[in-house]
């Protein structure tokens, strides 16, 4: 729900008995700051976030808000007010808008409270983007004065498009301080995502970056590999509901294959197939240096190979936490491998046993026809999908030969 609050509503609030008064001055004090008459008519909000340094510095925060307000014409929000001065500011879904942005910039340029801003859902688009990453980038000021930062920035939401992307990307570029930035359903593409990336490739603060909903394909896919090949701190990279299709996987792997930071990628709800998540795997896998340990494509269906490449990846690190789909029969076959071994146990026998009792000409090698025929005869508790299976398991290059020297329990 938005919160909008006509001037009238305001006033009412601070006209209350002096117990239940506002915490910032008195209504002489509102009344000076917002007078009746209608907005300047001076231009000096129009491009920056000047302020009036001879009067700012005696008013408190609440007065710089007001008059800020009165002065762009924003209405204010009464519940800001009341929220000043604390540390964590939760503006979500309060209608913003991009002139509330910049009354909200000019009055955080000089707080030396806040240390976390949440602005979702509140269309503040690439103009209001503009305001925040101006005083954002000004956070020096802030620090010197209270040596806090805004670590984290909720800007999910907001409509930003390319201009938006830019702003972004050059605030990032300007290392800040950010650790934490949701830009999640906006419009981010084509180039405000590879000015947002290129700001990402030189960043060295911010450790979780949340893009979802944004649309995200094959080209922003090429400026985000670029940017985890030299990006050295982010850790949690979400790309949940964009369009990362296998191809597009493909090439942020390239970055991937040169990332020893990531830890947590998440990619479900995307188009990219089975395909797309053996090219993932093998990537992580290949990349010694990787740090990656958690990777959601929950929305995809794998196949056995992908299954198996996964079980070799996990033996050089147990720890990696994989969340996929896979159907019924794809377990079922993957039992096959399994089912096969204990026969074989219960029968105190090898694998190799079985082959050479079938190897007549000692050849080391024996047809797949005779194989089949073989499981069957023993009755091994395998239905025909799990033979067939396990057939192409063992003759991996389709030759109808089983070379079984190679194969080793």
């Amino acid at each position: 729900m938005y919160e909008w609050e006509e001037e009238s509503q305001l006033h009412e609030e601070e006209q209350q008995p002096s117990d239940q008064s506002p915490p910032t001055g008195s209504q002489d004090q509102v009344d000076e700051v917002m007078p009746a008459q209608g907005p300047d008519s001076g231009d000096e909000f129009d491009t920056d976030l000047e302020t009036d340094d001879s009067t700012s510095h005696s008013l408190s925060r609440a007065e710089v808000y007001l008059q800020a307000c009165r002065r762009t014409g924003a209405i204010p929000i009464s519940s800001f007010i009341r929220h000043l001065g604390e540390t964590d500011l939760n503006l979500n879904h309060y209608g913003v808008g991009p002139l509330g942005a910049k009354v909200l910039a000019i009055v955080l340029q000089t707080d030396n409270y806040a240390t976390n801003l949440e602005l979702e859902d509140n269309a503040i688009g690439a103009e209001g983007t503009r305001y925040l990453m101006e005083m954002l980038q000004s956070n020096i000021t802030i620090q010197s004065l209270g040596d806090y930062v805004v670590k984290e920035l909720d800007l999910s939401h907001n409509k930003f498009c390319n201009a938006g992307g830019e702003h972004l990307g050059h605030m990032l570029a300007s290392n800040v301080g950010i650790e934490v930035l949701n830009l999640s359903w906006n419009h981010l593409r084509m180039r405000g995502a590879v000015v947002l990336s290129t700001g990402l490739k030189a960043n060295s603060t911010l450790k979780q970056l949340y893009l979802s909903w944004n649309g995200f394909g094959q080209y922003e896919a090429e400026s985000l590999a670029q940017a985890l090949k030299q990006n050295r701190t982010l850790a949690l990279l979400d790309l949940s509901s964009n369009r990362m299709d296998d191809e597009a996987t493909a090439i942020l792997c390239n970055g991937l294959a040169n990332n020893d930071a990531l830890k947590i990628l998440k990619l479900s709800n995307n188009p990219l197939t089975n395909i797309g998540a053996l090219t993932l795997i093998k990537t992580i896998k290949n990349n010694m240096k990787s740090a990656v340990e958690e990777i959601n494509i929950s929305t995809v269906f794998v196949c056995e190979a992908f299954v198996e490449l996964l079980k070799e990846a996990r033996e050089r690190r147990p720890a990696l936490d994989v969340q996929y789909s896979v159907m019924s029969s794809v377990s079922r076959n993957l039992s096959a491998l399994s089912i096969f071994q204990k026969f074989l146990k219960e029968r105190n026998e090898s694998l190799m046993d079985f082959f050479q009792a079938l190897d007549k000409e000692g050849i080391t090698k024996v047809s797949t026809s005779a194989f089949r025929a073989a499981v069957k005869e023993a009755k091994v508790p395998l239905d025909q999908r799990q033979l067939d299976w396990l057939t192409r398991k063992f003759d991996q290059n389709c030759t109808t030969n089983i070379t079984y020297w190679w194969i080793l329990w």
